[in-house]
């Protein structure tokens, strides 16, 4: 139980609330609607909101929003806009998992962001370029290696499994 309560606290360290606001206040901006007094949790959950944005982004992603029927149906809408989402170009792997959000699991994998603004998906790349005079060029070519002149790495002892093989001459 102990180790439950350590995952759980280091779930929720992960939350970032000026995140989850400006998320949210990006959100009415773009649906055009205010939801005062509505935790952030509690506003994505049923998955309406979600399939209306995504409705907003890409008319008609979303055919069909389930306002009501249970928790199949409301995860079920979050299956949708997940789906709608990786056809507009978000990348599989930035998605979250359904019930991170229907159970209130991992809110924070919902808004997680490496980039400031009205963006969607994942953060664009930055270039790093490095120049290298020939000095350091040439200062680098005399460098040994960690493992130059060493062979202890890979080898095939223990390779064979089983018992071994017995050549018994004479016989």
């Amino acid at each position: 139980m102990a180790l439950e309560r350590q995952v759980r606290a280091k779930i929720l360290s992960k939350r970032d609330p000026d995140q989850e606001s400006e998320a949210q206040e990006w959100i009415e901006s773009v649906l055009g609607e205010k939801f005062p007094g509505v935790l952030y949790e509690d506003l994505l959950k049923d998955g309406t909101v979600l399939c209306r944005l995504m409705n907003k982004l890409k008319p008609g992603a979303i055919a069909k929003i389930n306002s009501s029927g249970g928790q199949f149906k409301m995860m079920e809408n979050i299956n949708n806009f997940l789906q709608a989402i990786e056809k507009y170009g978000v990348c599989k792997s930035d998605l979250f998992p359904t019930v991170d959000l229907y159970e209130g699991k991992d809110v924070s994998a919902v808004t997680k962001s490496g980039t400031h603004g009205p963006t969607l998906g994942p953060k664009p790349s930055e270039e790093n370029k490095r120049e290298f005079t020939d000095e350091v060029i040439q200062a680098g070519k005399t460098i040994i290696g960690l493992q130059a002149g060493q062979n202890k790495g890979a080898s095939q002892a223990g390779q064979n499994m089983g018992a071994g093989r017995k050549i018994i001459l004479g016989k």
